[in-house]
């Protein structure tokens, strides 16, 4: 890829205000503030799923559902008492066992509408084998965010998302997108909007490939940029964090590019005020859940 100055729009207030989230109103309950479904983590990281779904909530999300590995499970229900928790069948390795843990999900899938599909995830057979068969479930107007070990699953194989219409969000770091692209991570830390770019036209998906600038790029050839991060939100969690408000917008009822470009702005800003209150590094991915609400809530 050869580096150049493609035209975009900078994700600021401005942009945001012609981009509006759904409103809220004073009768709305958990119901009409949508559904979510979490699928991920593993018995090494099951705190994954954690973030991310807490994440969907603080956005504004009405109902979380939690799937991981059948040993995270019950400490995954104690420490989110708001979500329903589904314990999923386990590999020998720990992972989530791919073929038996879809007919598990079938009924939650359905009825969901939003789903993140990757967080705390490996890589490998058995996340594509789910997120295959998790595809062919999901309801006719719900939005499927792919993070982390669920953006890799699609592998060469853009075919896969084509049933849901471009109601697909994918959050990649450089490394990820690599993989996804079959390109060197070099070229993608080089020119990252064509990279960016490239990949929501081939997977017909709103792409928000994560960085010290944020590239948010849709199927349609639009091009937003978000400069306003923190060297502090490069922790560790922090991505499943922003998967997760991503999600919980989506839910509400927000298109895959708004819910896009309103996650990174308010994930940005979280870790700006948290760098203003604390210092540039060592806060925490869970501390950026508390500013969430003001950001994104009255809206």
């Amino acid at each position: 890829m050869t580096a150049r100055r493609p035209r975009h729009r900078a994700v600021t207030r401005g942009l945001l205000r012609r981009m509006p989230l759904p409103s809220l109103h004073s009768d709305d309950d958990k119901e009409s503030r949508g559904r979510v479904l979490v699928v991920g983590g593993s018995m090494l990281v099951p705190g994954a799923v954690l973030l991310a779904g807490v994440a969907a909530l603080r956005a504004g999300a009405g109902k979380l559902q939690l799937a991981t590995v059948r040993t995270a499970a019950p400490g995954l229900a104690l420490a989110v008492p708001e979500a329903l928790v589904v314990p999923l069948p386990q590999a020998r390795t720990g992972e989530i066992a791919g073929t038996g843990a879809a007919s598990e999900l079938r009924e939650y899938a359905g009825g969901a509408d939003a789903l993140l599909i990757g967080p705390g995830m490996g890589d490998g057979p058995a996340a594509r084998t789910l997120l295959a068969a998790l595809v062919r479930l999901i309801g006719d107007d719900a939005t499927l965010v792919l993070d982390g070990a669920g953006v890799v699953a699609l592998g060469d194989e853009p075919s896969m998302l084509a049933s849901l219409g471009g109601r697909v969000v994918l959050t990649p770091h450089a490394g990820e997108m690599a993989s996804l692209l079959g390109l060197d991570k070099r070229d993608v830390q080089a020119d990252p909007a064509a990279a960016a770019t490239q990949a929501a036209e081939l997977f017909s998906a709103v792409v928000a490939l994560k960085g010290a600038d944020t590239w948010i790029a849709a199927p349609d050839g639009a091009l937003l940029r978000y400069d306003g991060g923190s060297v502090g939100l490069g922790t560790s969690g922090s991505g499943d964090t922003l998967a997760g408000i991503v999600t919980g917008l989506a839910a509400r009822g927000a298109a895959p590019l708004t819910a896009a470009a309103w996650g990174v702005w308010a994930h940005g800003s979280a870790g700006r005020i948290l760098a203003r209150r604390m210092a540039a590094v060592g806060f925490l991915a869970r501390e950026l859940l508390a500013e969430v609400p003001a950001l994104v809530g009255s809206r």
